[in-house]
């Protein structure tokens, strides 16, 4: 490791591996770092991502795909069923990843583009001149060092350290995370398709999901408003799930994990420094979905961090280019999605199963998740009354 770099990346996840490799490919000389000795574990996701989006970025490798899905069924309380193809459910289902083996190839495809990855080695503080960040203090297996960037992005997901220590503030309060536990279950029955499940006794302020990875095993999750959850809940819930959908599944893996549901962060550049993926709060809050989003947003942020290196600008004002760019594509999905789960959130069980009700045998296999968000908006305009800018 030397001690100075155009860039250092902080977190080598699908956000920080996209921003490596696309400031790589730029001609810039960069750093990724990763606390944990091994990229892409443990894992925190569902493991859902849309075909084309993950194509944009990585040829599709049979290594990290772990089964394909043909769409997505939604369950209201009642059991009345919804279902949604996989072309149009949106950017959580296409795919089902193996995340270890996925995130590994996207560090990978970064060293071939150039790029230095370094593991067990976490940053402990910024290095300042004046109020511009040139730099880490770091910790790299055992030894504390310093090393120099013109510009340091934090890509160390939720609540991010590297973003506060740059005077971020990246906290999110309980009503804006979901609070997750997921089992890898084996020994059962599972189709090819992605199922989430909706009610307030199954998952309160949440849902519980099933994706399917082949061969009998499916991950099984549930996501928790963290404002409604008690410690140890969200593991509580999905055991019962488990064992009434499931009652035959052995549980042969268990993560935990919070995901932002929070909508677009207030800020995400500093002096010499931006934030992207989770650490910048751009995961979906409806879904809490967040591989393509943080893919995307790497590459804006390694193509601007190139272009003011290349001007030898790299004020907040030069980077706010960066800022612009997410805003205008992810930020605004993902403040529409911010509407419909705040008003979801606040439902009770028999207004879900109402609602499934007014558009039941209405939904068919060209219709994606705001084109029944607004089905759903005609056949109950009172009671959706929040939604009513989103069907333009």
């Amino acid at each position: 490791m030397k001690d100075k770099y155009d860039v250092i990346v902080v977190g080598a996840g699908p956000a920080g591996s996209s921003v490596a490799t696309t400031a790589s490919k730029a001609g810039l000389d960069v750093l990724l770092i990763e606390k944990r000795q091994e990229i892409g574990d443990p894992v925190r996701c569902a493991e859902g991502a849309d075909k084309k989006g993950i194509k944009r970025h990585i040829k599709p490798d049979p290594r990290w795909i772990a089964a394909e899905v043909k769409g997505s069924r939604i369950f209201a309380p009642d059991g009345t069923k919804l279902q949604i193809s996989e072309e149009l459910f949106g950017a959580e289902v296409g795919y089902v990843l193996e995340r270890k083996i996925f995130d590994r190839a996207l560090a990978e495809q970064a060293v071939s583009s150039g790029a230095e990855v370094i593991v067990k080695t976490s940053a402990t503080g910024l290095i300042r001149k004046n109020k511009q960040v040139t730099g880490i203090h770091a910790r790299s297996i055992g030894e504390s060092v310093d090393i120099k960037a013109k510009i340091v992005v934090g890509a160390d997901g939720v609540e991010s350290k590297v973003g506060r220590f740059a005077g971020i503030n990246t906290t999110l309060a309980p009503k804006d995370i979901e609070t997750c536990a997921q089992f890898l279950v084996s020994g059962i029955e599972v189709d090819e398709y992605c199922q989430f499940y909706l009610g307030n006794n199954i998952a309160p302020g949440g849902y519980a999901w099933v994706f399917p990875k082949g061969r009998g095993i499916a991950n099984v999750g549930i996501g928790v408003l963290g404002s409604r959850s008690d410690k140890g809940m969200p593991v509580k819930l999905l055991s019962n799930f488990v064992k009434h959908h499931f009652p035959t599944g052995k549980i042969i893996e268990m993560v935990l994990g919070a995901v932002p549901a929070s909508g677009p962060i207030e800020k995400t550049i500093a002096d010499g420094f931006m934030l992207a993926g989770d650490s910048a709060h751009q995961s979906d809050p409806l879904t809490g979905g967040g591989i393509l989003n943080a893919l995307d947003a790497g590459v804006m942020a390694g193509t601007v961090a190139a272009s003011c290196i290349e001007k030898d600008d790299v004020s907040e004002k030069a980077l706010m280019e960066y800022e612009r760019q997410w805003r205008e594509t992810i930020g605004k999905k993902i403040s529409k999605a911010l509407v419909v789960k705040e008003k979801l959130v606040t439902l009770t069980d028999e207004q879900f199963n109402t609602l499934a009700h007014s558009i039941k045998g209405k939904c068919d296999s060209t219709m994606g998740v705001f084109d029944i968000v607004r089905a759903l908006f005609r056949a109950n305009p009172k009671l959706l009354w929040e939604f009513r800018n989103l069907i333009k």
